[in-house]
């Protein structure tokens, strides 16, 4: 089955975020499979959205975060919990926006064109499976408009989803 996606043509984030959205739960909608659907938003999101170097999935296996789907350069195949950007969202389970991941302490470069980040957790009720990685050329690339409109694309993916 083919799926055509539109390019989303604002300057105006929320309109962006809606758009983008719609076309999420459209792509998704027809799958239910965890890393189909993964492959399919990480692609959708890393062409739609500007600025961005990378944009994929961790998820939790055996107390790690490790590398699912994603579009971009090689990375990190796996994180520790609690460490780096990935790992701080998944300990706290709070999205986690960096404007400058050089200062953020224990960043993990895997990256070095990387300048801000945002991290959203994926929440399965109250249990949390990985994270949305999201990774910018940019600093203060990301902003609440991003906070917001990445957690609506994270729960479109989990509700996409059997586990």
């Amino acid at each position: 089955m083919a799926f055509e996606t539109e390019k989303i043509t604002t300057n105006n984030k929320t309109e962006f975020y809606q758009l983008l959205t719609k076309q999420a739960e459209g792509l998704l909608s027809v799958e239910n499979n965890m890393i189909a659907n993964a492959a399919n938003l990480s692609s959708l999101m890393f062409h739609a959205m500007e600025q961005v170097n990378w944009l994929g999935f961790y998820f939790e296996n055996n107390g790690e975060l490790v590398l699912g789907p994603f579009q971009g350069q090689v990375a990190c195949t796996r994180i520790e919990i609690g460490k780096g950007v990935c790992g701080t969202a998944f300990a706290k389970g709070q999205t986690q926006v960096v404007e400058d991941v050089h200062q953020f302490p224990g960043h993990i470069f895997c990256d070095m064109a990387s300048a801000s980040e945002i991290v959203v957790p994926l929440f399965d009720g109250d249990k949390i499976i990985g994270v949305l990685d999201i990774d910018s050329p940019v600093l203060n690339r990301f902003d609440e408009d991003d906070r917001i409109g990445c957690e609506k694309l994270a729960q479109i993916y989990m509700n996409s989803i059997k586990i």
